[in-house]
């Protein structure tokens, strides 16, 4: 037996050697499908001393090996992987294994699917695979499983017959049918009942190529500029500026261009970078937002309106093209500001600051277009965090109180800004009351 085995891995190592003896199947291409017919050898004494090195390693001889055959089909899933699946019949006295008593002989159906992995595409001549698999049988009057796992030898005849030889060792993982574990040897044909892929005829030789003087590949016979390399689309003339006119009707030929304008850009009158054919002030430069026209000024101050915060009142650049307030006016509320005063530590206003605010209110019912910004500041007595929301609470205290008066809300804003702005030195009692003030200041945008 130990020749036996010798002889199956003397193949295998051939096979290895072989590989680059391809036949005529592609080195891409899967197995199969095939159907195949094997002869088995069964060595139920070798994995007894496999399992006991005490006993010494025995193999049972030809004769007294139980014989058999397997039908299988093989089909490849990958070039070097194929599935299988062997229908096993093998002739042995399975009850008397188990009772103890001679029978006659009986027989064991398997049904063992097993994958088979190999070095080297399937269309290599002589190809070693490895094979692992799942197998269950009826042995006599007994169900068994086990598992299969061993080396083969796989000789391709031109993909159209298979010779494998097979050595494996099978586990019994069902000992109360005590089949027991085996080798097995198989050895068998297999015949590939595909259809063969047509093989396509090879292409007839390509006729002599037209003439082609300027080499554009557009025969002379469809070439209007056969001398000139040019452009299929322009049936074979150049257009170097690629506005899809051709240089001889191009009269800007290296700037792209429109057919109307005979392959010129359109015309720029105004030179504002907005063409003639949307620009509403085609002689006048403008801009692209206002179709190329200028930015407008609604009320001619020199102001446009994109930068006038008052488009319907003419004023100076330097106040956003609004009309600069009278300095007069500004002096009273700046009067009426000096002039605001609150309960210590509050922001309840007394009543000594209303004649100056009515004063404000009487401003602003005369000048609609006025806003007012109120700021309210404090010394440095305390801690920030309550100077911060005193000075809020008295600046919303004047808003209050000029909202109150009938005075719209949206055109007054107030502030606290607690002891961040000092206007004199807080060292001094002198110091501190100037900074405990209201600021107002006039706008009117």
């Amino acid at each position: 037996m130990k020749q036996k085995l010798t002889l199956i891995l003397a193949l295998s190592l051939l096979a290895t050697s072989a590989f680059s003896q391809k036949n005529k199947k592609a080195s891409g291409d899967k197995k199969g499908p095939l159907f195949g017919l094997h002869f088995n050898m069964q060595d139920f004494v070798a994995p007894l001393g496999i399992k006991n090195p005490i006993t010494g390693k025995t193999y049972a001889t030809f004769r007294d090996m139980t014989k058999g055959f397997s039908l299988s089909y093989w089909k490849g899933i990958h070039p070097k992987v194929d599935v299988a699946v062997k229908a096993n019949a093998s002739f042995r006295d399975y009850r008397a294994i188990r009772t103890g008593l001679t029978q006659k002989t009986e027989i064991g159906i398997e049904l063992e699917p097993t994958i088979n992995l190999r070095p080297f595409p399937d269309g290599a001549l002589l190809n070693p695979f490895l094979t692992v698999g799942i197998g269950g049988g009826l042995y006599t009057d007994k169900l068994g499983a086990y598992v299969p796992a061993g080396l083969g030898l796989q000789v391709n005849f031109n993909s159209v017959t298979y010779m494998f030889v097979q050595a494996q060792y099978r586990w019994d993982i069902m000992k109360k049918t005590k089949v027991g574990d085996n080798l097995f040897y198989s050895v068998g044909l297999a015949q590939n009942i595909g259809k063969e892929k047509p093989t396509a005829p090879p292409p007839p030789p390509p006729p002599p190529p037209p003439a082609d003087r300027d080499n554009d590949g557009i025969i002379d016979a469809d070439d209007k500029c056969p001398d000139v390399p040019g452009l299929a689309s322009l049936q074979g003339c150049p257009d170097r500026d690629g506005d899809g006119i051709t240089d001889a009707d191009d009269k800007c030929p290296d700037v792209p261009g429109l057919a109307r304008y005979q392959g010129c850009p359109i015309p720029d009158t105004d030179k504002d970078g907005i063409n003639d054919e949307v620009d509403k002030c085609p002689t006048v430069p403008g801009v692209a937002r206002y179709q190329g026209c200028p930015i407008p000024d609604t009320d001619g101050d020199g102001v446009n309106d994109e930068e006038d915060k008052c488009i319907n009142e003419k004023g100076p650049a330097s106040n956003f093209g609004c009309p600069v307030i009278e300095q007069a006016i500004i002096d009273r509320v700046k009067l009426a500001a000096k002039n605001v005063f609150f309960a210590t530590a509050s922001d309840k206003l007394l009543a000594q600051s209303n004649k100056r605010l009515n004063d404000v209110v009487t401003i602003l019912n005369e000048n609609p277009s006025f806003k007012i910004q109120i700021d309210g500041h404090t010394d440095d007595q305390g801690k920030d965090e309550y100077n911060m929301d005193l000075s809020n609470r008295r600046a919303a205290s004047v808003k209050a109180y000029l909202v109150g008066k009938g005075i719209a809300e949206s055109r007054l804003s107030s502030m606290g800004y607690g002891e961040t702005k000092p206007v004199a030195d807080n060292k001094t009692a002198k110091g501190r009351a100037e900074n405990r003030r209201v600021e107002m200041t006039l706008s009117n945008y």
